[in-house]
This record gives structure tokens, sequence and C-alpha cells, in this order.
């Protein structure tokens, strides 16, 4: 547990500072005066100042901030300030971070395939450069057998034994086959989970829920993929804009769900879900972090965009609308409407987590 708390501190807090980073080294081009760029928040450990700029790291590990004059539409008249600059120069610093989060993803997942990662493939679509293969659970239903006789999601499946008979396993339709073919017999199912070879009886059920199956799992094949160092940056670069096309798409859906059902129609996750899953793609391995890191990075980075007050695209949608309108508009109504959608996403933040405690506690 303390492990998931400290692996979950250091990918958020990685993912944020690389936003603000993004943040910060744009508008120091363009001019800007930065007035802090800290590494975590308050209350302050250390801080120093160089270039007109304070460099704090702070108590609380989770990323960072960068503090720009003006960026509250104050001091319009003073040239380094964010609100003197041109909507574009503006307009840049603020997608910088949405970027700088595009952009780890895409090395994260350039260097997970260079590595190799496990990942599942169909019985009759096994890649040629697939290696380890194996048949793996991918879904455990909850009060299915396979739950109450103790089966884990990515535990391999070996062997099946009727009758004192064992058949070793290579594909799906081998399992789905010797099931169905048993319903209401005792089989013994050979796994080997981790370092660890496990042998669990079950009994097919003769007239499962519709959708379960015999046992209640799901099944994929499965292999480890790696790639040459050219390959891996063309295909870290298809698995970017592939993650973040699906993101784009995802959210989409939830808030036209949102706006004609009342209900996001998904399960949404905050900190204490993202946490849980952090923790479960550490045990797995590193490559399987990395990879969780980079989905997390694009999220956030199309999260940021949406053009909702208080996030980033929200602050670029009032300066295309202060181009149209050819004047800015007025600082009050500016706050008033941030400090709203800002309650609306503290409020959205707590309803995901106690929503979290309750799923996984």
């Amino acid at each position: 547990m303390v492990l998931t708390v400290v692996v979950f501190i250091v990918v958020l807090s990685v993912l944020i500072f690389v936003h603000e980073l993004g943040h910060f080294i744009t508008a120091k081009r363009a001019g800007m005066r930065v007035e802090e760029f800290g590494f975590g928040f308050p209350p302050r450990i250390w801080g120093t100042k160089k270039g007109g700029t304070d460099y704090s790291i702070n108590w609380i590990p989770f990323g960072g901030f960068v503090k720009i004059l003006g960026e509250d539409g104050e001091k319009r008249n003073d040239s380094r300030s964010f609100s003197s600059k041109s909507a574009w120069k503006r307009v840049i610093v603020l997608a910088a971070g949405v970027v700088m989060n595009i952009i780890l993803a895409f090395i994260l997942l350039v260097f997970v395939n260079a590595v190799g990662l496990r990942v599942g493939f169909s019985d009759n679509d096994m890649p040629n450069n697939a290696k380890n293969i194996m048949v793996q659970i991918v879904e455990v239903v909850d009060g299915s057998p396979a739950q109450k006789a103790g089966l884990n999601v990515l535990d391999q499946i070996k062997g099946i034994t009727v009758n004192g008979t064992e058949t070793a396993i290579t594909q799906v339709g081998q399992v789905q086959s010797i099931v169905s073919s048993n319903e209401g017999k005792n089989i013994v199912v050979d796994i080997q989970r981790g370092n660890q070879q496990v042998a669990v009886q079950i009994t097919p059920r003769e007239n499962p829920p519709a959708g379960q199956g015999a046992i209640g799992i799901s099944l994929a094949m499965t292999g480890v993929i790696k790639y040459p160092w050219y390959r891996a940056i063309y295909q870290g670069g298809s698995d970017t804009w592939e993650i973040f096309n699906e993101t784009a798409i995802g959210y989409a859906t939830i808030i036209k769900n949102v706006f004609t059902t009342g209900r996001p129609g998904v399960q949404l996750s905050g900190p204490v879900g993202i946490a849980v899953i952090t923790g479960q793609a550490e045990r797995l391995g590193f490559a399987y972090l990395l990879q969780f890191m980079a989905l997390i990075s694009i999220n956030l980075a199309v999260l940021n965009f949406i053009p909702f007050p208080a996030l980033d695209g929200g602050r670029v949608l009032f300066i295309i609308i202060e181009k149209l309108k050819g004047s800015p508009i007025p600082k009050r109504i500016e706050m008033t409407v941030n400090t709203f959608g800002f309650a609306l996403l503290i409020l959205l933040m707590i309803y995901v987590t106690t929503k979290d405690i309750l799923r996984f506690f």
C-alpha cells in the first residue's frame, strides 16, 4: 500500500510538473515575467531567485505550478505581463502544457515499444514478432465460479485436467471447448501466477447468466511485442495518436451523455481510482507502469484543453471571444466564471473520489 502511494505521487507529480514546465518555457520565450516556478505546492521547503523568477520546492508533492505576471488580467500596461501580450502568444503559453503532456506520452510509448510489452491478440491474428505467448485471464466476473475459486486477472492458464487427463493450453479456443464440454463437472485448471503455480478446481455452470460464460472469465492470447528503435519511434507515434483520438472521443461522448441523459454513461475515476490502478500497473512491471503513465498524460492533456472555465481550454476560449469582440472580457466577469468553473470541478472531484472509495474499499 505504501509503495502504491509513493508510485502514485511520483507519477502524478511528473505529469503535472511536465505540464507546468511547458507553460514556464513558453512564457519565458514570449518575454513574460514568470514570478514563481514551483515543484509541489506550498508551504515552501526551499527556494531561490534567479533571473527575476523564484524557484521553489514545496511540501505538498503533487506536481507544480507557474505564476506569471498578469495572468489574471492585471497589469495590461506592463510589457512583461501575460495580459499585455498578443492573443497568439497567450494561446501558445496556455496550450504548451497540453503539448508537453503529449510529447511525454510519445517518449514513454517509444521506450515501451523498444523494451517490449505484453499485448493481447486473437488466436488467428498472432503477430510474427510476438514472444513468450500464453493464454491469460483478462476479466473475472464478480460472483462467478472463477472468482470463488480464486482466479485472478492476468493469471496464465497452462493446462486443464479432466478425469486425470491434462491438456496443455496454447489457444483460447481450447479452454472454451473443454469448459463447454464439462458443464456441471469438476475440472482442474493449472495456473501460472508470477513465479507461483496453482491448481484450481472449478465446476463450470450449466446455465450461466447471459454473457458470463460457464466459469465467468474472459481470455486473451498475449505475447511480448518488441520493436527495433527505429520502428519503436513510429509505433510510439501511432500509439500516441490512437490513444489521443480515443480519449478525445471518450470525453466528447461523456459530455454528450451528460447533456442528453444527465449521466456520463461510463465509470469515472478520480485520484483514488487512479492510485489503485497505478499500483496494479506497477505490480505488473515497469513497462506497464510507463504505458499507464502515458495514458494518464494524454488524458490530462485532453481534459485540460476542454473549453471549460478554469481549465487551459477555457482560458483559450476567453481569448478567442476577446478577439471576436475586439476588446478584453471584463476582469470581474472572467474571474467569476473561472471561480464558478473551479468550484464545479472541485465538487466533481469530491463526488468521483467518494465513488472510488466506495468502489475500491
